[in-house]
C-alpha cells in the first residue's frame, strides 16, 4: 500500500518534534520535511490548545497547501469546533498517552476523504450548524448549501431538462427574472455555467 504523505505544522517546536517522531514510527506514513509541506496529502497540525486565530496564522504560512487537516490538540472548547472545520480540519485527535493508533487511523481516514471527530463534539457541532441556519442564513434567504430556495427551485427544473421559458411559466416569472436568478447564482458561487451549477447543487445534496 502506498504510504500517506504527511506534513507536520506547529508553532511549538517540542510538539512538532514529538509528533514528527511519532509519525516516523507509522509504517503507512511518509513524513515530509518542513520545506515540502505543500506536497503533503494530509497536514497534521499540533497545538496544546485550540486558538483559531493561531490556526489560521499557522496555515497562512503554507499558502500553497490545500491538504485536509488532522488537528492534534490537548484542549478544545466546543465553541471552537465550527471555526476549526472552516479552516479545513477534518479530524481531531486529542493528546493522550496512547495517541499513536488514533492518529494513524485519523490520517488514513482523512486521506480517503472521511471525517473523524470525537463523539462528544458531534452534538455541539450539529447544534451550531442548526443555529447558523436559523439565525444567520435563513433570515437572508440562504440555505446551508449557499443557495436560496428560489435558486434551488430553478436548479431542480434545469436538472429535469426544462429551458428558461418552461421555468418562467412554472414559477410565474419573466424569462429575464429567471436569467437574472441563474446569473446571480453563478457569479456568487463562482460557477462556470448551468451544468456546473447543477453539479454543485447535486454535490450539496439539494437536488
Amino acid at each position: 500500500m502506498k504510504p500517506t504523505v504527511v506534513g507536520v505544522l506547529s508553532h511549538d517546536p517540542i510538539l512538532h518534534a514529538g509528533v514528527t517522531a511519532l509519525l516516523h514510527e507509522c509504517p503507512a506514513v511518509e513524513v515530509l520535511p518542513d520545506e515540502l509541506l505543500h506536497d503533503a496529502d494530509v497536514l497534521v497540525v499540533a497545538q496544546e490548545r485550540v486558538s483559531t486565530s493561531h490556526l489560521r496564522a499557522l496555515l497562512h504560512d503554507e499558502p500553497g497547501s490545500t491538504a485536509p487537516i488532522v488537528l492534534v490538540v490537548r484542549e478544545m472548547r466546543e465553541s471552537q469546533l465550527l471555526a476549526a472545520v472552516e479552516c479545513g480540519v477534518m479530524a481531531i485527535v486529542q493528546m493522550t498517552e496512547s495517541i499513536e493508533e488514533g492518529l494513524a487511523a485519523a490520517i488514513r481516514a482523512v486521506a480517503s476523504e472521511s471525517v473523524v471527530l470525537p463523539e462528544h463534539l458531534l452534538a455541539p457541532l450539529l447544534a451550531e450548524v442548526r443555529r447558523l441556519n436559523e439565525k444567520v442564513l435563513r433570515p437572508i434567504g440562504l440555505t446551508s448549501s449557499g443557495l436560496t430556495l428560489r435558486e434551488i427551485d430553478v436548479l431542480v427544473m434545469l436538472a429535469e431538462g426544462k429551458d428558461t421559458a418552461d421555468i418562467a411559466d412554472t414559477l410565474w416569472f419573466s424569462q429575464r427574472t429567471v436569467k437574472n436568478i441563474i446569473q446571480s447564482m453563478l457569479t456568487r458561487l463562482d460557477l462556470r455555467n448551468r451544468a456546473h451549477a447543477i453539479a454543485y447543487a447535486t454535490k450539496m445534496g439539494v437536488i
